[in-house]
C-alpha cells in the first residue's frame, strides 16, 4: 500500500547536519542526472550534508575519493545530460559481507545514514539487504575497533529511499521508470528515419529494441510507429506466427502499402519459451514473400542522448520526494521506492515492488502469459490491447452493400476546432480505423466549423490515414471558429450528412463549441447525438484533464530549444536568457519547461508577481553568477502580466546585471507547435480515439428508438475525455462549466501549480515556501482513491 504523506511546510535548514548520499547503480538511463541534481539541492535546502558516491556500490566499498561532498554548483548544468555524471558500475565486492562491511565503515566515517539509490531492482534489493545487516555490520566494526561506541550509537539507523532508473520500464509499482520516455524518443526518431528509406525502396525493416525481460519499449514503439507486427516477451505470438506474419505483410502490400515495420524485443520468445530473433523473422519473410528485408539493431543508442522533458521532470520530482522520505523516516520506517502514480510522486514499500517484479519473471517462466501481462499493470495491458485492436489480421468489414448503402453500423464524424497540435493526426487515424473495423462509416470534416458549414465533408477509408500517427499538424485542417450565430447552419449540415456521432479534437475552442451544441439540443435535434471532445492543445488549458494532446511535444520542443540557446553561450561567460513561451493565460508550459530546463525563474499569470519579486530575482541571479554559475535561464508565459512583459524583464536584467552578466531575449513563437509528435502524444491520441469509438457506440445503442431515430439528451451523452489520476475519464461537459474560468480560458484548478515550490527550491531561492501545493494532503489522496 502506498504511503501518502502530507508536507504542509518545508522549512529551510530543518534537518541541519544530517548526512545523506546519492549514488547510481547498474545500467545508466537518461534522467538520472536530473534526479541526482534534485537530491543534492533539496538536501542542501533542508540543511543536510550531502555526498556523491561515485561509481555506484563499487565506490561505496572503495571509499576515499569516491565519496565526496556535493555543493550547489556541483550539479549545475547537468540536467540536460544523458547517462550519469557520478558514474555507475556493477560491483561483485558488495555481494559479499566483507564488501558491505567496508561500505558501512566508509559511510560512518562521513556521518552518512541516509541513502538515495538510483538503479534497477537488483540495486534496490542490495540496498535493502545492506539496511537489514546495518546493525550487525556496525557491531562488527565496533568489535574490530574501526568505529567508536559513540559512532555506533549515533549512526545506528540506516534509511533507504530508492528511485528506479531503467529504460525498460520493467519495475512493478510505478507507471514509468526514469529513462523509459527518453528511450522511446530514440526508438521513434530512428524508426521515423528508417520509414523514409523503406518507403523509397519498398522494403521491410525489422527493428530490434531493448527489453530482455520486458516488452514495454517494443509494444509502445510498435503502437506509435504503425508497426505491422511486434514480438515481446510477455505476450508471445501464436504457434503459427510465421503464417500469420506473412499473411499480414502480404495483405498490406496488396492494399498498396510500400513499406512494413516489424518491432522485435531483444528478449522476444515463442509460446515454448524459445527465443525469436530478428534473424529468424528476416528468414521467414525472405523465404515466403521474397521481400527486400533489412535488420536494424538499435542497441545502446536507446540509452544515449539528452533526456526528454518528461524524464527530467520525473527525476526532479522523484529526487525531491526521496529526500523528504528520508528526512521523515525513523527506525520503524520501511525502505521505500519513489513511484509515479498518475501525476503524483508516491512512496511504496521497496521489497513489495521487488517481489511483484519478480512475480512477472516467474509467470513468464511458468508460461502463464496472461498473468504476466496482468502483473505488468494496467498501462502495459492497455497498450498491448490497443495495438492488437489497430492491427488485426483480417480485413475490416465493408460498411456498404452492393447498392452503396450503409448496411450496418453508424455514421460517425471527426473534426478539429482550435489551433493545431501534435497528436491530432494519431487520434484521427485511430478513430477512423476502429470505427471502420466495426462496420461504421467515418466522415472527415475539413477545416473545422467553417468547413462543415461549407460542406467540406468527405468519407475516410482505411488507407486514407496510413502514415498519420507520426505526422505533426492536422491533416484534416483546423480553425478556431466557433458555431456562434451560425449554430443553425451547423445543425443543418449535421442532418444533411446524417451524422450520428461527433468527435471534436481540439483546444479550448473545441470545448466551447461542444458546449454551444449541447445548449442548443432542445432547439436542434441534430445535436442530440453522442458528442465527445478530446482535448488537444499545447497550452494544456482545457478543464477535465491533466494532459492535453500536444502539450508533451511542445514541452519537449521548448526544452530542446532552451538547451540549444544555453549551449550557444558556451564560450560566453555569465549570460542570462529570457525566453517567452506560449500558453495564453495558462502557465503550464513555462512552469514544466522551467523544471525540465533547470530555469532560475518562471513567471506565469496564475502566480502573481511584483516589481519587488523581479528585483529580488535579479539580485539572486547576480549572487549565483558570483558563485561560479555561468548561465541563467528565465522563462515567461506570454500573458503572465500585461505590463511586466518579456521586453521589460529583458531590459531589467540587462540594466541591473551590468558588469556582472549580459542578457538576451528570445520569443519562441510557433516553433512550439511544430515538430513530430512525441511517443506520449502519439500513444495518448491513439488510445483516446479508440476509447471514443467504444463510448459513442455504447451511447448510440442505448439511445436509438425503434424507428432508428437517435435522441441523446442526457448530460452524460456529451463528454470530454481526459486523463485524471492515471485514469481515462469521461466527464459531462455540463459538469466542467462551473470548473472553468472562461475569461482567461483556464481551469479553476490546475494540478501542475503544485510543482511551483519545487521549481523555486531547485533554483535556490532564498525564501522559505509553503508546500501545500507540492504534495497532496492525506485527505485529498484518500478522496482520489475512493473516486477511482
Amino acid at each position: 500500500m502506498a504511503e501518502r504523506v502530507t508536507h504542509k511546510f518545508i522549512e529551510r535548514g530543518a534537518h541541519k547536519g544530517k548526512g545523506i548520499a546519492v549514488f547510481t547503480s547498474g545500467g545508466d538511463s537518461q534522467g538520472m542526472n536530473a534526479a541526482v541534481r534534485a537530491v543534492v539541492r533539496m538536501s542542501i535546502y533542508l540543511g543536510c550534508k550531502v555526498y556523491f558516491i561515485k561509481e555506484g556500490y563499487q565506490g561505496m566499498v572503495d571509499g576515499g575519493a569516491n565519496i565526496v561532498e556535493a555543493v550547489w554548483s556541483s550539479v549545475s548544468s547537468i540536467i540536460h545530460l544523458g547517462g550519469t555524471t557520478i558514474g555507475s558500475a556493477r560491483c561483485k565486492d558488495f555481494r559479499e559481507r566483507a564488501g558491505r562491511l567496508k561500505a558501512a565503515k566508509n559511510l560512518i566515517g562521513r556521518g552518512i545514514t541516509n541513502l538515495v539509490v538510483i538503479g534497477g531492482d537488483g540495486s534496490l534489493t542490495g540496498a535493502n539487504l545492506f539496511r537489514q545487516e546495518w546493525g550487525s555490520l556496525l557491531d562488527e566494526l565496533l568489535k574490530n575497533g574501526e568505529i567508536t561506541a559513540e559512532q555506533r550509537n549515533k549512526y545506528k539507523i540506516l534509511n533507504i529511499a530508492g528511485l528506479v532508473g531503467s529504460i525498460d520500464n520493467d519495475f512493478c509499482g510505478t507507471d514509468m521508470t526514469i529513462g523509459t520516455d527518453s528511450a522511446l524518443h530514440r526508438i521513434i526518431e530512428a524508426t521515423d528515419a528508417i520509414i523514409s528509406t523503406a518507403y523509397s525502396h519498398q522494403r521491410t525493416f525489422i527493428m530490434e529494441v531493448m527489453g530482455r525481460h520486458c516488452g514495454y519499449l517494443s509494444v509502445v514503439s510498435a503502437l506509435t510507429t504503425e508497426a505491422d507486427f511486434v514480438f515481446c516477451p510477455e505476450s508471445p505470438p501464436p504457434e503459427n506466427w510465421e503464417t500469420r506474419l506473412c499473411k499480414k505483410l502480404d495483405q498490406e502490400r496488396m492494399a498498396g502499402q510500400r513499406l512494413n515495420i516489424i518491432i522485435v524485443a531483444e528478449g522476444a520468445i515463442d509460446r515454448h519459451g524459445e527465443p525469436i530473433t530478428a534473424g529468424q523473422v528476416k528468414k521467414v519473410i525472405e523465404d515466403n514473400l521474397q521481400q527486400d528485408t533489412r535488420i536494424t539493431v538499435l542497441g545502446h543508442v536507446q540509452r544515449g542522448g539528452s533526456p526528454s522533458a518528461f524524464d527530467r521532470i520525473l527525476g526532479c520530482r522523484m529526487g525531491a520526494e526521496a529526500v523528504m522520505a528520508l528526512m521523515e523516516a525513523d527506525e520503524n520506517t520501511e525502505p521505500c521506492v519513489i513511484s509515479l502514480d498518475g501525476n503524483q510522486a508516491i512512496r511504496l514499500p521497496l521489497m513489495d515492488c521487488v517481489k511483484r517484479t519478480q512475480a512477472v519473471a516467474k509467470a513468464m517462466a511458468d508460461k502463464q502469459w496472461e498473468d504476466a501481462v496482468e502483473l505488468r499493470g494496467k498501462s502495459f495491458k492497455r497498450n498491448l490491447e490497443t495495438y492488437k485492436l489497430l492491427t488485426r489480421l483480417k480485413p475490416p468489414k465493408s460498411s456498404f452493400n452492393d447498392s452503396g448503402d450503409l448496411k450496418e453500423g453508424y455514421v460517425l464524424a471527426v473534426m478539429h476546432i482550435g489551433a493545431p497540435a501534435c497528436g491530432m493526426n494519431a487520434a484521427v487515424r485511430s478513430f477512423v480505423r476502429n470505427a471502420i473495423y466495426r462496420g461504421d462509416m467515418v466522415l472527415g470534416i475539413h477545416d473545422g466549423v467553417e468547413g462543415l458549414i461549407n460542406g467540406n465533408v468527405k468519407p475516410m477509408g482505411w488507407s486514407d490515414v496510413t502514415g498519420w500517427v507520426g505526422a505533426g499538424g492536422a491533416f484534416l485542417g483546423t480553425k478556431r471558429t466557433l458555431p456562434g450565430t451560425r449554430i443553425d447552419q451547423v445543425a443543418k449540415k449535421l442532418t444533411e450528412f446524417g451524422i450520428q456521432g461527433l468527435l471534436i479534437i481540439g483546444g479550448f475552442e473545441a470545448f466551447q463549441a461542444a458546449i454551444q451544441m449541447v445548449h442548443e439540443r432542445p432547439k436542434y435535434p441534430a445535436f442530440q447525438i453522442p458528442i465527445v471532445v478530446i482535448p488537444s492543445t499545447i497550452s494544456n488549458n482545457v478543464p477535465g484533464t491533466e494532459f492535453s494532446l500536444g502539450c508533451d511535444t511542445a514541452l519537449n520542443e521548448i526544452t530542446e530549444i532552451c538547451d540549444r540557446i544555453r549551449q550557444s553561450a558556451q564560450g560566453t561567460k555569465r549570460r542570462v536568457f529570457i525566453i517567452e513561451t506560449m500558453g495564453g493565460f495558462c502557465g503550464y508550459l513555462a512552469t514544466l519547461a522551467g523544471l525540465a530546463g533547470g530555469a532560475d525563474a518562471a513567471y506565469i499569470f496564475e502566480e502573481k508577481f511584483s516589481i519587488k519579486d523581479l528585483q529580488q530575482d535579479v539580485y539572486h541571479m547576480a549572487s549565483k553568477m558570483s558563485d561560479g554559475v555561468q548561465r541563467g535561464l528565465i522563462l515567461r508565459n506570454e500573458k503572465a502580466c500585461e505590463n511586466y512583459n518579456t521586453e521589460f524583464i529583458y531590459r531589467l536584467y540587462s540594466e541591473e546585471g551590468k558588469g556582472l552578466f549580459s542578457a538576451r531575449m528570445n520569443v519562441l513563437g510557433h516553433m512550439q507547435q511544430g515538430g513530430s509528435p512525441t511517443p506520449f502524444d502519439r500513444n495518448m491520441g491513439t488510445k483516446m480515439a479508440a476509447k471514443s469509438v467504444e463510448w459513442m457506440v455504447n451511447i448510440l445503442k442505448d439511445n436509438v428508438a425503434e424507428n432508428g431515430k437517435i435522441s441523446c439528451t442526457s448530460d452524460d451523452s456529451a463528454v470530454l475525455l481526459g486523463i485524471v489520476r492515471r485514469q481515462y475519464r469521461l466527464t459531462p461537459l455540463t459538469e466542467l462549466v462551473p470548473q472553468t474560468n472562461f475569461e482567461h480560458r483556464i481551469p479553476k484548478e490546475q494540478w501542475w501549480l503544485k510543482l511551483r515550490p519545487l521549481l523555486r527550491i531547485l533554483a535556490k531561492h532564498d525564501s522559505t515556501y509553503e508546500e501545500e501545493g507540492m504534495y497532496m494532503t492525506v485527505e485529498d489522496r484518500i478522496l482520489d482513491d475512493e473516486q477511482l
